[in-house]
């Protein structure tokens, strides 16, 4: 059924008689079913978030409440059953956790008991006498409320109604008013106790918090970097390019000799005596082992493709000029990051007012705890679907909408005269007929990303418990296969995008129409497009190799403090990231680029009858690649009659 926004900018027929390339005349919404089904999906998650807002008290989440079911800074209800509910608590507006540098889970609850003050202690408190002065010169009773500050240092009970000593100076958190331990050791393990998992949030947060400034620098650096690699690309040259390589030859061996050195250092250092220095030792190892593989296969590539530098400068010169016919399109990471980040918050929050949905229960102590709703883990499931398809398809627009900007201006007969706002063109005529088509192919994504999530909880969940090498082999063997499945998706999905921006066509159709004319190009082009495509990827290396070297340099100064191995591999992360994010459009550009050159010449002859799209330069640039290739063809063909001439012949 044809959606009401059809229309059909050159052809006059309704629908075609058989599927063929025909470059922007023919559009129609495709894949409706799917805009659908993704519309009753939203729905669900509309229905979630209302009902997480109704039952999931965002009160209790935002401002925080106390063990007795009082919420800070706010009036109380009383409790049926809790003498100590119901209190007034405008004026205490900060939560304080009695024991927070000794904080356990027991039973699926705390240990420790929630108060809300006026305000958080800045410096630590060593006896009950100091506890009783904060409470008097600050108002701020850190004891249990039915105890009296004059009575601090005289009940009997003080060391159980009161917090442990010494009390670690807090500070409270920007938004949710948590008075957070200040100090590394106690800050990591209050931090990893309320997410429930210990033994790995400790190590990682411990880290985090000892060089959050470091890793604030560290991502400030990578974005630089980046941001310079966008220039590179944009203005380069075969000067550039041998700098460029250059560049990574020498940080990858740098970082390769900095790590194996610093393991070296650490194996023969005698002080090291501290659990945290040996864990150090054991990820170094790790990190070395492969940064030296993957040194090894990268210069591998480069020394095998390096006669393609030239070609490859030139390759970059045809996508810089088909993107200054629409410069905007460098900023685009720049949104759909700030969109992507916007979902994320919003996201997060749906799912921390879920976990807070529960029944008040009175326990012994007088003290309030909140039960789970029935079917609450139904729908955090539900949410975690949500959260993988809807990134994917904020993703997928931001493609489909840099291919309409080439297509657009790729398949435009004048190109003294371009056409005018591309971008704007192009997300009009994705958001009029194609959004079912990037649901879809986000949705394939999806469903490769869902068993990956559901293997990394049952590994996580797993760890530290007793398991054979037949099953750590199996979980490896399990995620190396669907990581490659989802790169090979996705390289799949880009082409079925491409051409649905071209086409007009449905994703099944794109999708085998783009593999067959794929099929057919020259064995030559897809060389020099997979090179331009390793040269992004070098460029993505070399962000982050002069990140981590930075990450090296600064962290091995604390090498005795805490594990700086997963804040080291978490800005490596960070940077990679960053790097895709700006550095995906000249990677879209190239593919798009070089599927509007299949359609061009399945479509053309170059005759005046059928002139090609594409531009003199382009044109030029693909005769010099197949009168290289011939060549070197000849060049061959000669070295082996020649070789065939020097053989020895029989004597007669």
């Amino acid at each position: 059924m044809q959606c009401p926004g059809a229309q059909y900018l050159a052809s006059a027929e309704r629908t075609p008689r058989r599927r063929e390339w025909r470059p922007q005349l023919y559009r129609k919404c495709t894949d409706t079913t799917w805009l659908f089904l993704f519309f009753l999906f939203w729905t669900g998650l509309m229905f979630i978030t209302g009902y997480s807002v109704a039952a999931g008290a965002t009160g209790r989440l935002l401002f925080g409440y106390d063990s007795f079911g009082n919420v800070c800074g706010q009036k109380n209800s009383p409790v049926e059953g809790a003498p100590l509910s119901g209190q007034d608590m405008t004026l205490k507006k900060h939560v304080f956790f009695m024991n927070s540098c000794h904080l356990e889970v027991k039973d699926v609850r705390l240990s420790s008991t929630v108060l809300c003050v006026a305000s958080c202690p800045g410096e630590q408190l060593d006896t009950l006498e100091e506890v009783q002065l904060f409470a008097d010169n600050n108002g701020s009773f850190l004891c249990v409320y039915s105890l009296n500050s004059v009575n601090y240092t005289q009940n009997p009970n003080a060391d159980s109604l009161c917090p442990r000593l010494p009390v670690p100076p807090s500070k409270s958190f920007p938004l949710f008013n948590r008075c957070v331990p200040q100090t590394p050791e106690c800050y990591s393990l209050f931090a990893s106790v309320l997410i429930n998992d210990v033994d790995i949030l400790h190590r990682i947060l411990s880290g985090i918090m000892s060089g959050r400034d470091t890793i604030l620098g560290l991502c400030i650096f990578a974005l630089a970097l980046s941001l310079a690699m966008m220039v590179t690309f944009r203005f380069i040259t075969t000067l550039l390019v041998h700098i460029f390589i250059a560049l990574i030859i020498v940080g990858l061996l740098f970082v390769c000799s900095v790590l194996w050195w610093l393991y070296y250092d650490y194996t023969h250092d005698l002080s090291i005596e501290l659990d945290t220095e040996r864990e150090n030792m054991k990820c170094l190892l790790g990190f070395a082992l492969v940064s030296t593989v993957i040194t090894v296969v990268l210069l591998g590539l480069i020394f095998v493709l390096r006669k393609r530098i030239k070609l490859t400068v030139e390759l970059f010169q045809v996508i810089n000029k088909a993107i200054s016919n629409s410069p905007f399109l460098l900023f685009q990471p720049l949104w759909t990051f700030a969109i992507l980040i916007s979902f994320w918050v919003f996201w997060m929050a749906v799912l921390l007012s879920l976990g807070t949905a529960g029944a008040a229960r009175v326990i012994e102590g007088g003290q309030v705890e909140y039960q789970p709703l029935v079917g609450i883990r139904y729908m955090w499931w539900y949410h975690l679907i949500g959260l993988i398809w809807t990134s994917e398809f904020i993703l997928t627009c931001q493609h489909m909408m840099v291919a309409g900007a080439l297509v657009t201006c790729y398949f435009n007969r004048n190109k003294n005269d371009p056409p005018d706002r591309p971008i704007l063109w192009s997300l009009s005529i994705l958001f009029r007929y194609h959004q079912g088509t990037a649901i879809k192919g986000s949705f394939l994504i999806t469903v490769t990303r869902i068993p990956r999530t559901i293997l990394m909880y049952v590994s996580t969940a797993l760890e530290g418990k007793q398991r054979g090498p037949c099953s750590r082999c199996v979980c490896r063997h399990c995620f190396c296969c669907s990581w490659c499945l989802d790169k090979c998706l996705r390289q799949f999905n880009q082409n079925a995008y491409t051409t649905t921006a071209i086409n007009g066509t449905d994703f099944c159709t794109s999708a085998q129409g783009a593999l067959q004319l794929l099929s057919k190009k020259s064995s030559h082009l897809t060389s020099v497009q997979c090179f331009g495509d390793f040269i992004i990827f070098l460029g993505k290396v070399l962000v982050v190799c002069f990140t981590v070297f930075g990450g090296l340099m600064a962290f091995n100064y604390n090498r005795a403090l805490q594990v700086w191995a997963i804040p080291l591999l978490l800005v490596a992360f960070f940077a990679y990231f960053v790097a895709q994010s700006f550095l995906s459009v000249f990677e879209t550009v190239l593919d798009a680029l070089f599927l509007c050159f299949a359609v061009d010449l399945e479509t053309n002859d170059g005759s005046s009858e059928k002139p090609y799209f594409m531009d003199q330069e382009f044109l030029s640039f693909v005769k010099r690649i197949n009168r290289v290739n011939a060549e070197r063809a000849q060049g061959a063909e000669h070295a082996s009659r020649n070789e065939e001439g020097a053989e020895l012949q029989p004597v007669v």
